[in-house]
């Protein structure tokens, strides 16, 4: 086995490029390790943990592509030739693509200054930096980009707010605007519902349910993770329901986050209470009922935030597939468990539709573990052995610190599914699987090898494990979820029909003793 090692000066690729690129090279024959990163701090430092340290790697400043492989030796004229070529491909870009590029904010506002929004995709060091350019040259920004102080997210939406633009972010993984995805997305119609999220995968579920449901997204604004709380204060989400509430293309706003600080969410409430049009809120894991105003509605889930929302535009709710829960399936599931399957294994892509899972089983059970867990009695780690029932969100921080997201590399749950099925007590494994733009090519078909080891190691010795999948996306998707799910039943998987569904469906397979 060899190691090669370069460092390329002065070459800035964003993080979702590189994260992209790095679950390619991990894929060439021979390769045994690949890690394709700019040279920060925090990069450097995983290197270190991994042992993989060099004098060229620490001498390496920020703005240095690093490029580490492992490889058989016979294999690294082609592995190199491998990476070589993907570099080639980025560079080139996408069939059709615009040819123009740009090494500084100025460079694009002098060439195109009718351009109204930036995405910005940078190490979080720099991102402020790069936001406060765009805001002071007129621009909203949606700031891709993660680990940026929240002082610096303070300032910067006070600036935004003061000058009448958005900021989307920071950590912000999803919008739709004007019809065009940004950073993951889906596929879904255009029409007059308007979604403000603190949450990318929520947002996207939403989304995609409404699609279901026959609606259709006007504007889908993004926040970023921390808006709503005390430190921040909801600025993006209370600018996202007023600009919502002004845009005439919108018919009825709809509202998504983890649970907000109470005082946050007062002040979202009134503003969303002052609003013009129906305005649909769900705090996922909260225990509010009652808005408090007549054109506010608190539901739980995002199932039912999606169904309400599209019924408040005027559709007769009996023309609706509703998907209701299938209560036959659990009786029949309950039946092919042993009495020693009493726990839910979790292993999620999406933080939100872990969190709406979680706080399903948590309605129910007491003993629900989770690296998102705000009990610290009941708090995980990424490498902590997972513990009766356990909901993982595998997006986190703490899985992806140097590795890419598993919505674009799932090698890591992968291997978590396979070790799960060791435990005699699990008897069901949930699990979710984003489609749509940005996120794996194939994220089913990836993931079939490691379901059917699963199952094989349970029947071997005696027992059913139950496997339920969710596919996000829509008809109009790449892959589209009919293909997706094709491929998971020809596995034996479990469909559930939303991400609501899903957390019901799998609490309720391992209950014992319910009629």
């Amino acid at each position: 086995m060899t190691r090669h090692i370069d460092i390329r000066k002065n070459t800035y690729l964003d993080s979702v490029s590189l994260m992209s690129m790095s679950t390619k090279a991990n894929g060439i024959e021979g390769v045994s390790q690949a890690f394709i990163a700019m040279a920060t701090p925090m990069n450097k430092e995983v290197l270190a943990n991994l042992d993989i340290v060099d004098p060229a790697i620490e001498e390496a400043r920020p703005s240095d592509l690093m490029i580490v492989v492992d490889v058989e030796d016979a294999r690294l004229d082609d592995a190199i030739a491998g990476i070589e070529d993907i570099l080639a491909r980025k560079s080139a870009g996408p069939a059709g693509a615009a040819s123009v590029r740009y090494r500084t904010l100025d460079g694009a506002f002098s060439e195109a200054p009718d351009s109204n929004l930036v995405l910005i995709s940078v190490n979080g060091a720099f991102a402020a930096r790069e936001a406060r350019k765009a805001l002071n040259a007129g621009k909203h920004v949606m700031i891709f980009s993660d680990n940026v102080p929240v002082e610096d997210e303070v300032s910067l939406k006070r600036l935004a707010h003061e000058k009448g633009l958005l900021v989307m972010g920071p950590d912000c993984g999803t919008a739709i605007i004007n019809g065009t995805g940004l950073a993951f997305a889906n596929a879904v119609r255009r029409g007059t519902i308007g979604i403000v999220g603190a949450s990318g995968t929520g947002s996207q579920e939403l989304s995609v349910r409404i699609h279901d449901f026959g609606g259709g997204i006007s504007q889908l604004i993004g926040t970023g993770g921390r808006d709503l709380s005390t430190e921040v204060g909801g600025i993006s989400m209370i600018d996202g329901i007023r600009a919502l509430d002004a845009d005439p293309g919108t018919e009825v706003i709809v509202v998504v986050s983890k649970p907000p600080a109470e005082e946050v969410a007062d002040k979202v409430l009134a503003v969303a209470g002052s609003a013009s049009k129906p305005v649909i809120v769900t705090f996922l894991g909260s225990d509010r009922t009652e808005s408090g105003y007549d054109n506010v509605k608190l539901v739980s889930g995002t199932k039912p935030a999606a169904l309400a929302a599209v019924l408040a535009t005027g559709v007769d709710e009996s023309t609706l597939d509703l998907h209701p829960l299938n209560l036959p399936l659990i009786a029949e599931v309950r039946a092919k468990l042993a009495p020693e399957q009493k726990y839910v294994r979790g292993l999620f892509c999406g933080g939100t539709l872990c969190d709406e899972a979680m706080f399903a089983a948590l309605a129910k059970y007491d003993n629900v573990y989770s690296n998102i867990q705000k009990d610290a009695a009941y708090l995980l780690k990424a490498t902590d052995p997972s513990r009766e029932h356990t909901y993982l969100d595998m997006g986190d921080d703490d899985f992806t610190d140097g590795r890419p997201h598993p919505m674009i590399d799932p090698s890591l749950r992968l291997q978590r599914l396979v070790e799960e099925a060791d435990d005699p007590e699990v008897g069901v494994i949930a699990m979710d699987f984003i489609v749509g733009y940005g996120s794996h090519e194939d994220p089913v078909g990836v993931t079939v090898p490691a379901i059917e080891e699963a199952k094989a190691k349970a029947a071997a010795r005696g027992q059913h494990l139950e496997i339920l999948g969710y596919v996000l996306g829509t008809d109009l998707d790449t892959p589209s979820v009919a293909e997706q799910i094709a491929k998971l039943e020809a596995a034996g998987v479990t469909i559930a029909s939303s991400s609501t569904n899903l957390g019901l469906l799998a609490r309720e397979f391992v209950a014992k003793g319910d009629n």
